[in-house]
């Protein structure tokens, strides 16, 4: 493995935000990564997407340290922590530094599945929530469809669950559904006309779900995503997290947190490219002086660390005051989502530029090397995408300044 870059965060950062119990977590999360994910990282990204290619010894190397305990009450066999939405998304920071495709499968697995697992009932906790903190099973969490991502009103979702009794029965198609190929079982958004829009845990070896083969993507390649197709699949009643027609307030709260988590991605990524590239102006020569005695990068580096040191605190800030109870903390996820992810773009694409010719090779043929510009270059780019496009989160803060009303 390539030495790491300096870690340039330490310097240019002061978190006056983060309790000790969290600057923990960070330190944690961080030696796991750089032990754990670090060496991993180049392979993840760079292979095609196969259930054989998931990540699996880096998945299995998080539960065995406790990773996944870190989002959830003690009741159900987590941590505990006072401040568990911020450490969670301090996780998802300390992860996509090495590896965005960890950290997606970080935020699905805990954040999107789990965090909606929390809202159920006993039941519910106890035969699926537990074994996502153990990590002795995989969760995914469906929402998209063909026809219906950005828009998830009941007039677009698709996916039918029509009630009969004490059970409900599910067909329909789910689409780019991250851990989908490796999951044990997915947390279901559907369209009830008995009950409205419904959450519910389908179990991937029932008999009338088929999932896809991974899709092959641009980036994140370690993420895998495929369609999942439901027919006349039998879902009891007591798998139904929260009342009728909840569903759609419960999935909504949960891309809320999925926001912060991928704000604190952004950056991740952003940082991660700060880093490589700092150390390259600081290294390579042109015209006799280093690169980093240009003005212009001078001047340029100076501006992505302040874009940095805002979209960190604007995830901290929307994190918080998450953990205080506001359940959709607006307008900071929204402004933390957009903001942190088109940050890592900017970043990316000038850590391309500046490693010049290296910065758009995957690998140098003579001798093999390669630069992690170019991976986050590729990875970032969903980031300004999913859970919520980013054009979304500015009409949310359009919203928090002239009405919906207005805004629409």
């Amino acid at each position: 493995m390539a030495m790491l870059p300096k870690r340039m965060a330490d310097e240019l950062y002061h978190d006056l935000m983060s309790s000790a119990a969290v600057l923990e977590i960070r330190k944690e999360v961080r030696a796991f990564a750089d032990e754990f994910v670090a060496p991993r990282a180049y392979e993840i990204a760079h292979r095609d997407e196969s259930v054989e290619s998931f990540p699996r010894d880096v998945f299995d190397a998080m539960a065995r340290q406790g990773i996944f305990q870190i989002p959830f009450a003690a009741r159900d066999g987590g941590r505990g922590l006072e401040h568990r939405v911020l450490a969670t998304a301090t996780v998802c920071e300390e992860l996509a530094y090495h590896s965005n495709s960890i950290a997606a499968v970080f935020d699905v697995h805990c954040i999107l599945a789990g965090r909606t697992l929390e809202r159920g009932s006993d039941f519910i906790r106890e035969r699926y929530l537990r074994p996502v903190i153990a990590g002795t099973k995989i969760g995914a969490f469906a929402t998209t469809e063909p026809l219906a991502s950005t828009d998830l009103s009941p007039k677009a979702v698709a996916t039918i669950a029509r009630r009969e009794g004490d059970r409900y029965i599910i067909n329909g198609q789910k689409r780019f559904i991250t851990n989908s190929p490796v999951a044990d079982f997915i947390v279901v958004l559907c369209r009830s006309e008995e009950d409205g829009m419904v959450e519910l845990v389908v179990e991937t070896d029932q008999p009338g779900v088929r999932i896809g083969k991974p899709d092959r993507k641009m980036g994140n390649r370690g993420q895998l995503t495929a369609d999942v197709h439901f027919s006349d699949v039998e879902v009891p009643l007591e798998r139904r997290i929260g009342e009728a027609n909840q569903g759609l307030r419960v999935a909504l709260a949960t891309l809320t947190y999925g926001r912060i988590g991928i704000a604190a991605t952004g950056v991740g990524m952003a940082q991660s490219a700060f880093d490589h590239s700092a150390a390259h102006l600081g290294s390579r020569e042109a015209f006799g002086k280093k690169l980093g005695a240009f003005q212009h990068w001078q001047f340029r580096m100076a501006e992505r660390a302040t874009q940095i040191e805002n979209a960190r605190n604007l995830y901290i800030k929307a994190a918080l005051r998450m953990d205080q109870g506001i359940e959709f903390p607006e307008p900071e996820a929204a402004m933390a989502k957009f903001y942190a992810t088109e940050a890592a773009g900017d970043m990316a694409r000038d850590g391309v530029q500046i490693f010049g010719g290296y910065g758009f090779l995957r690998e140098l043929s003579e001798d093999g090397s390669h630069y992690k510009v170019e991976e986050i270059y590729r990875d970032n780019k969903i980031s300004e995408i999913y859970e919520g496009t980013n054009e979304i989160q500015r009409m949310v803060i359009a919203r928090q300044i002239f009405g919906k009303t207005l805004v629409g």
